[in-house]
């Protein structure tokens, strides 16, 4: 019996405005050959985006980056670590209706950022993976480490992406998140929480015709929808729950 590789994925995104320019950073730990593990870091920029789609370029640039280092995938494992529930939700349950349904939605509306859902949905063909929810923002090394590659590409000031030996990789701890017991999926991703107007809010998600917004303030938010026949309209108290919003809102 083959033994089981590993190949460990991070991948965060970026935008400076939503919409506005913005980035996506990867970072995966794989064994060569020989079994020497080894890190590459990825990065890319687009000038008018959202962090949805760069949310969504991050992992299926580093799934496709992957592709051309091992004849056979049957005895490679991927584990993915991600901070956004909207990639996760739709790489691991949205993404198989759409295909059926030809990239219409639930609502009946084309898919939002069907190319990029497209390019992951080949990407992640044929592989065994892990998908693994982890808080943004909380002290995850190669979650940190991709944040800092995709705000940097948002600001058109790349910084030097490293490839080569995990020894001489300078983030020495980026495998201790294996330690840890996160859940590979949230049993109820989508379970509203309980005295959220209570919660200070993160965001305010806002549509009107299928067509979605995040605002800052609730000013801005009560501006675009007041007296606007059939505007919705919702708090956020995360990065993770304003992408659900905005996914059931879509």
């Amino acid at each position: 019996m083959k033994e089981t590789k590993q190949v460990i994925l991070f991948t965060d995104g970026s935008s400076r405005g939503n919409p506005g320019p913005g980035g996506w950073g990867s970072v995966m730990v794989y064994p060569d050959s020989h079994g020497v593990l080894k890190v590459d870091e990825l990065g890319g920029r687009e000038d008018v985006t959202t962090n949805n789609r760069m949310e969504i370029s991050a992992a299926a640039q580093g799934l496709i980056h992957i592709d051309g280092y091992y004849e056979n995938l049957d005895d490679i494992t991927f584990i993915i670590y991600i901070d956004s529930s909207y990639v996760l939700n739709g790489a691991t349950k949205w993404i198989h209706g759409w295909r059926k349904n030809n990239w219409i939605s639930s609502t009946k509306e084309p898919v939002k950022n069907q190319d990029l859902w497209e390019e992951l949905a080949v990407a992640i063909e044929g592989k065994n993976i892990e998908w693994r929810l982890v808080p943004g923002h909380a002290g995850v090394p190669g979650n940190e480490r991709c944040d800092v590659i995709a705000t940097s590409f948002a600001d058109n000031n790349p910084t030097d992406l490293y490839s080569g030996l995990l020894s001489g990789y300078y983030i020495t701890d980026i495998l201790d998140v294996l330690k840890t017991n996160h859940a590979d999926i949230p049993k109820n991703p989508n379970k509203k929480k309980s005295s959220s107007s209570k919660v200070k809010a993160y965001s305010y998600v806002s549509a009107i015709n299928g067509e979605v917004m995040t605002h800052s303030t609730w000013a801005e938010c009560e501006a675009r929808v007041k007296g606007k026949s059939g505007a919705r309209f919702k708090k956020s108290t995360s990065r993770e729950n304003e992408a659900e919003i905005i996914s059931d809102f879509r």
